[in-house]
């Protein structure tokens, strides 16, 4: 661990190194609330205003999220209770967290791009480069563990995301032949933005280092898959610093990339975080989520 962050014990010691008590006690109060129902219209199916529409149909209301025309967050309303719709069987709608769809819109895919979500189940974030470029880029997506795999064809046949080219594999090995214009690592993490009360106990510093290191594996090899120039975004559902800007600093010096940095969407609620990127505080509406941009530059 980095010298500043050799702190052994509990997630509350660990979110009180990195945050200090005031913002840890915030931190630990986002844990407790039952979030609302989110979901995202998927557009390559029916347009959001067509969603909106048949959701008010159906009996259902909703806000709209100022960030995103695609999502909307449900009053009074379980998840069962979308699954039961006709726009869910028919996989125009996917149920999806505020903060997880984050990382997709700041990758913005384009058409005719070729792009890697090198972990890619249950397929949310995929199925959402599908629908942001229309369809039209080519995404390769990953996921090793055979039973997500398998989920992650179901959602990309429900949802109609017929250009992505799903791979039973550990993109960790991929071959250094492989190159992409785009890169998505949604990486594994301790889920310490995503955690409830009675699950805290199995987050510690053993477990984080474990996490981080896998994370930066992941980190490099994508850095190898990324073409010069090409982007790609680094994001967690952990808000600890050993996972989210250590693995960063860890990982970018003297490699060739760098931090884009970002502008957070209005009102989405953030923690303090390193220049550029964005750490998502656990509340009412959002889970904990880190995310950065980043650019491999061009070589002469």
């Amino acid at each position: 661990m980095d010298q500043g962050h050799q702190v052994s014990g509990s997630l509350p010691e660990l979110l009180f190194a990195d945050y200090g008590g005031e913002l840890s006690e915030k931190i630990m109060a986002g844990y407790e609330v039952v979030r609302p129902v989110t979901l995202r219209f998927n557009t390559l199916k029916i347009t959001a205003e067509e969603g909106k529409n048949a959701l008010k149909e159906a009996g259902f209301s909703f806000e709209e999220v100022g960030w995103y025309s695609a999502a909307v967050i449900l009053n009074d309303c379980t998840e069962e209770d979308i699954r039961r719709t006709a726009l869910y069987e028919e996989g125009k709608v996917y149920l999806q967290s505020l903060s997880s769809m984050l990382p997709p819109l700041f990758l913005s895919p384009k058409k005719g791009e070729s792009i890697l979500d090198m972990t890619a189940a249950p397929g949310g974030k995929t199925t959402e480069l599908a629908a942001l470029s229309r369809g039209e880029a080519l995404i390769t997506a990953c996921e090793r563990d055979k039973l997500r795999f398998e989920r992650l064809l179901f959602n990309l046949k429900r949802q109609g995301a017929g250009r992505v080219t799903a791979l039973c594999t550990d993109a960790a090995f991929l071959d250094d032949l492989f190159c992409f214009d785009k890169i998505l690592l949604d990486a594994p993490c301790s889920g310490s933005g995503t955690v409830s009360p009675r699950k805290t106990a199995r987050i510690d510093a053993l477990y984080v280092e474990r996490c981080a290191r896998l994370q930066e594996k992941l980190l490099r090899k994508a850095l190898k898959l990324l073409k010069n120039g090409g982007e790609m975004v680094y994001s967690t559902c952990s808000i600890l610093k050993r996972e989210n800007e250590d693995v960063l600093r860890h990982v970018l010096e003297g490699c060739g990339a760098k931090v884009v940095p970002v502008e957070p969407p209005a009102g989405v609620p953030l923690l303090p975080s390193a220049d550029g990127t964005l750490c998502v505080m656990p509340t009412a509406q959002y889970e904990g989520f880190f995310l950065a941009k980043l650019i491999k530059e061009e070589r002469k």
